[in-house]
């Protein structure tokens, strides 16, 4: 749908011409959409999100470009400060990216199988999110000696040269790295309307499985590339289904748990490697959650014990405790076991395409070869031009005193060329070369060795010929840098792999089930209570002030969902409270499950299996009926907002297992009968639901109870077609003990 925009009134131009002044111009929103949107969208994807084939970011290559010209590939180290302002001669995006594209790539920062940059000094460390790195100026970084293969080659023609953003110097579209980067070292972006999600590869294995393929595209890559390889080490659970579809699509899921060690002594668990998309700081915060929750009893404390000697989480046991039977439950429970989602999306040729691991090899094996032929044509060209001037002072050498003679005999010095060319046939390149001999080379040694260099150069000239006319050559030259960049920077895996019979998974233990009763009081408390214990017990025990709200007889396997005043519902299980009696408290129900502030509990619904519906009343008159099982969820979610809806102030709300009625009552006095069945259930838990009882202005709803039959002497006086305003009670039913108002 088209839509109109006002034009500014913007008077006469500076050339006169009369702008137009209020005049509404009809414009296509997607039209808008193309002109403003999609550029920006376009330039996230291809110059800022998703890496290349050769493995990088456009911020990853001007930085490690920026210090490679800088000399950085030397022992030397430089400020970090200084790097930060030197590449933003090519990034322009203000130095606190730059810095912190250079912590991600550091040694210290331990986020890299194989880091690119050196560092020296606080860099953080990428398992803790409070760890923060210091700043530039106090930092010290290199590029490391794995660089070379990155870098080798570069100024050989292997890849294109752009101008930067102000045209002052030249950037290379990618790096000639000599191993699939791409694959090495993990990777993640978030584009518009795409992501990418590289996990990394032991380099040893990458290189041999990359060579493989060079020589076999049939190569079976499960046979060398084992399975992902990451930098916090830990514990692969091997799955070959799910690999294998990563392998092929390069779309699934890894799970990684992690690495501990049990101290009999000092009876703890040190956990010394985490999944990779875990920190420290969120594992301790919810193992100390689920202490305090009550679900694992076994823990008396937990600690972050990282230090120079690297990660270490200790857990504290409790005597008896089984270590391992406990870290089955807390992989289960906590991010000490999560999984690393794969999104193999990388530019090709200025696409973005979802690959395989061997569709992702093969490209850049043609990257590659590219590369190495671009190298051999240039290698080829300069000796090429070498040898012609050889060629040109072997003619010349023949005769020497005919060249000195014709030298000599010349008038002007810019004849001296023209006449050399004449005298011995060579063109002018030749003559330029031979006329700035020196007259010390004018001996025989020096006419020797240039001849025995013009015989070596034709056969260097050959090799490089039969290289470039064929393929196979090539391929044969990417093996062998592959396999020595595999023997030099090489290092055993990190992620230790285990097979299906090996792995442990948690059984959950199964809850004992018996009759409890439930009670919840008006200021939030609750209980629950054996019936044996209720009926040997005494009086409840309350707040002064306080009373019971609901008491509900259930069983200990039953779910709890406690609705409060903030519209949110809070779940829970009725086997996470301990048995209780009633000369206690019971459990303040805000702090247990975690409220915000000021936020209570209005109605506790208890269920074994969703069956039923909640009915909502609010003051403005309408209702709302909610099916159970928009509340039913697949993970243990604690907390669903929009549990109702908060358009008007609520009133009441009960779980119903089937159709009933329910008494309504306004503050002009006005009584209503409702049937739930008048009203449609809906799925959608903030509904606002459907007007049951018209109120006048200043009116609203009071009261909204199940209806108890008998309670009302003319019941039919009151049942009305909704929506209704209700009738005034009749004298018989305001009468007795039958109902109260």
């Amino acid at each position: 749908m088209p839509k109109k925009r006002k034009e500014p009134v913007r008077g006469t131009g500076a050339h006169g011409v009369i702008n137009r002044a209020g005049e509404t111009v009809e414009e296509r929103i997607t039209d808008t959409l193309e002109k403003n949107y999609m550029p920006y969208a376009m330039s996230v994807i291809l110059s800022r999100a998703i890496p290349e084939i050769d493995g990088f970011k456009p911020s990853h290559r001007k930085l490690l470009y920026t210090m490679y010209k800088m000399g950085l590939l030397g022992p030397g180290r430089t400020k970090s400060a200084n790097i930060v302002g030197q590449t933003m001669r090519l990034n322009p995006h203000g130095d606190a990216p730059i810095y912190d594209t250079m912590v991600r790539l550091s040694r210290g920062y331990e986020a890299l199988l194989h880091p690119y940059v050196d560092s020296k000094g606080n860099f953080g460390k990428f398992y803790s999110r409070d760890m923060a790195y210091a700043a530039s100026r106090y930092t010290e970084a290199r590029l490391d000696n794995l660089c070379e293969e990155l870098f080798r080659d570069i100024d050989r023609d292997t890849v294109d040269f752009v101008d930067n953003y102000d045209r002052t110097m030249k950037e290379p579209t990618l790096l000639p790295a000599t191993f699939p980067t791409v694959l090495v070292n993990a990777n993640t972006g978030i584009a518009v309307g795409m992501a990418s999600s590289i996990c990394p590869f032991n380099l040893a294995e990458v290189c041999k499985t990359t060579a493989a393929l060079l020589k076999n595209q049939q190569h079976d890559i499960f046979s060398t590339l084992l399975a992902p390889d990451f930098p916090g080490g830990g514990q692969i659970l091997m799955n070959r289904d799910t690999l294998k579809k990563i392998y092929e699509t390069g779309r699934g899921s890894i799970r990684v748990r992690s690495r501990y060690r049990y101290d009999a002594d000092a009876n703890c668990i040190d956990v010394v490697e985490i999944p990779p998309t875990a920190t420290v700081e969120v594992i301790v915060e919810k193992v100390v959650d689920l202490v305090r929750q009550g679900k694992v009893k076994e823990i008396s404390d937990i600690r972050d014990e990282t230090g120079l000697d690297g990660l270490k989480i200790t857990i504290d046991l409790k005597r008896g405790t089984d270590p391992d039977k406990l870290m089955l439950r807390l992989f289960k429970m906590t991010p000490l076991e999560d999984s690393f989602s794969c999104n193999f999306n990388v530019l090709v040729n200025g696409t973005p395409r979802v690959m395989g691991v061997r569709e992702l090899l093969n490209e850049w094996s043609k990257f590659r070869v590219k590369c190495v032929r671009r190298r051999t044509e240039y290698d080829l060209k300069k000796k090429q031009e070498k040898l012609h001037l050889l060629k040109g002072l072997q003619a010349i050498l023949l005769d020497i005193d005919k060249a000195v003679a014709i030298v000599r005999s010349t008038e002007g010095e810019e004849e001296v060329v023209p006449n050399l060319m004449i005298g011995f046939g060579i063109d002018r390149t030749q003559a330029e070369y031979v006329a700035e001999i020196k007259l010390r080379h004018l001996n025989r040694e020096y006419i020797m060795k240039r001849t025995e260099e013009t015989a070596q150069l034709e056969l260097e000239i050959a090799k490089l010929q039969k290289i470039l006319g064929s393929e196979a050559e090539i391929r044969k030259i990417i093996c062998n840098e592959l396999n020595q960049v595999a023997e030099k920077y090489g290092k055993p895996r990190r992620s230790e792999l285990i097979y299906p019979g090996e792995i442990e998974e948690y059984d959950e233990e199964e809850i004992p089930d018996y009759p409890v009763n439930l009670f919840l009081t008006k200021d939030g408390y609750f209980k629950k209570i054996t019936p044996l214990s209720l009926r040997m017990g005494g009086e409840q025990k309350l707040k002064e002030g306080d009373e019971v709200g609901q008491h509900i007889e259930s069983t200990n396997s039953a779910e709890l969902l406690f609705f409060t005043n903030r519209c949110s519902v809070y779940k829970a299980k009725a086997s996470d409270f301990p048995d209780m009696k009633a000369s206690v408290l019971g459990e303040y129900i805000p702090a247990r499950l975690g409220m915000e502030d000021g936020e209570t509990p209005v109605y506790l619904a208890v269920t074994t299996d969703y069956a039923g519906f909640m009915m909502f009343f609010y003051e403005n008159g309408k209702a709302s009926k909610v099916d159970l099982t928009s509340y039913e969820t697949k993970t243990n979610r604690r907390r669903l907002v929009n549990a109702y809806s908060d358009k008007s102030p609520l009133v009441s709300c009960t779980k119903v297992e089937e159709d009933r009625e329910f008494l309504l009552v306004s503050s002009q006095g006005r009584m209503l009968l409702l049937h739930s069945g008048a009203i449609q259930s809906k799925t959608t838990r903030s509904t606002q639901g459907v007007a049951v009882m018209t109120l006048k202005r200043s009116a609203r709803l009071l009261r909204a109870d199940p209806y108890r039959e008998g309670s009302l002497q003319k019941p039919d006086r009151y049942r009305k077609t909704i929506p209704a305003a209700g009738s005034m009670p009749a004298a018989e039913d305001t009468q007795g003990e039958q109902m109260t108002l």
